[in-house]
C-alpha cells in the first residue's frame, strides 16, 4: 500500500492548484481547505483506494468518449461526488465494506455513462468471448444494461444506508433495513420524476438519449420495479448474514 499512500500525498498537495485557490490571500479559503486536506488524510487507506479506483474509472470512460454531447449529464453527478466524498465521510464515517458497496454501483453507474445506457455493447462482449449474445440467449429485446443498474441500486445501496442510519440515527436493525428499503423505492421514483422532467426542457434528441426509454412506454415503473426487487434481495441478504454471523458467535 506505500504506492497508494504516496498516489494520496501527490492528490493532497495538488488539490489547491486544482481549485485555482490562493490560501495565502484569503483566510476562509484557507480554512476551508485545510479542512477538505484533512478529510483527504483522514480517509482510511481502502477507502481512499476505492476513490481512487472511481476517478481512473470516469477518466477511462471519457477517452475517445462516443456519445460526448450526453456522456457530461452522466458523469458530471460523478466528478462532484469524488470531489464530496470526503468531507461526506468525515461527518458520516462508514465502514470499508459499505463504501466497497458503492463503490460498485457507482462503477456500473460509470461504464453505462460512457454508452448512454442503451448502447453497452455487452452483446458484442459476449459473442467475442463466447459466441453467443446475452440478448439473444435471454430472448432481449432491447438494451437491458440500465435494468441492471437500476437493480443493483437496490442491491448495493440498501446495506450502507441502512450502516448510515444505526451508526448516525440511533436506529436498531429492523428500522434501519426497512428505512432503506423505503430508500431506494423513494429515490427510483424522484429519478424517475426527473426524467420526466427532462423530457420537457430538453430536446427530444437529449432527452431521449438520456432516458433510455427505448421505445417502452413501460420504462419507468420496470425500472423502479427493478430497484425495489433489488432492494429485497439485499434486505434478505442482510438478515441473513446477520442471523449466521449471530449463530456464530453464539457456538463459539
Amino acid at each position: 500500500m506505500a504506492g497508494v499512500a504516496g498516489i494520496r500525498k501527490i492528490v493532497i498537495r495538488s488539490l489547491p492548484a486544482a481549485f485555482a485557490l490562493d490560501t495565502r490571500k484569503c483566510g476562509c479559503h484557507r480554512a476551508c481547505m485545510t479542512r477538505y486536506l484533512h478529510a483527504w488524510r483522514t480517509l482510511s487507506q481502502r477507502q481512499f483506494l476505492a476513490l481512487l479506483v472511481l476517478a481512473c474509472a470516469v477518466l477511462a470512460a471519457n477517452v475517445d468518449q462516443p456519445y460526448p454531447a450526453i456522456a457530461w449529464l452522466q458523469h458530471v453527478p460523478t466528478v462532484l461526488l469524488l470531489l464530496a466524498a470526503p468531507l461526506l465521510l468525515a461527518r458520516w464515517p462508514l465502514s470499508d465494506t459499505a463504501v466497497g458497496l458503492l463503490l460498485g454501483f457507482w462503477l456500473l453507474h460509470t461504464l453505462g455513462g460512457r454508452y448512454t445506457y442503451s448502447n453497452v455493447p455487452y452483446d458484442e462482449w459476449s459473442q467475442a468471448l463466447t459466441g453467443h449474445t446475452i440478448s439473444g440467449t435471454f430472448g432481449m429485446a432491447r438494451n437491458g444494461y440500465d435494468r441492471l443498474v437500476h437493480l443493483a441500486f437496490g442491491v448495493l445501496w440498501v446495506a450502507p444506508f441502512a450502516e448510515a442510519m444505526r451508526r448516525h440515527a440511533g436506529m436498531g436493525w429492523r428500522a434501519s433495513l426497512w428505512t432503506a428499503f423505503l430508500f431506494v423505492g423513494a429515490v427510483s421514483a424522484l429519478y424517475e420524476i426527473f426524467e420526466w422532467v427532462l423530457t420537457m426542457v430538453a430536446s427530444p434528441a437529449t432527452a431521449d438519449d438520456y432516458n433510455g426509454q427505448q421505445g417502452d412506454v413501460w420504462d419507468a415503473q420496470k425500472d423502479m420495479a427493478m430497484a425495489i426487487v433489488g432492494a429485497g434481495i439485499a434486505v434478505v441478504w442482510v438478515k441473513l448474514t446477520a442471523k449466521s454471523s449471530s449463530v456464530g458467535a453464539t457456538s463459539r
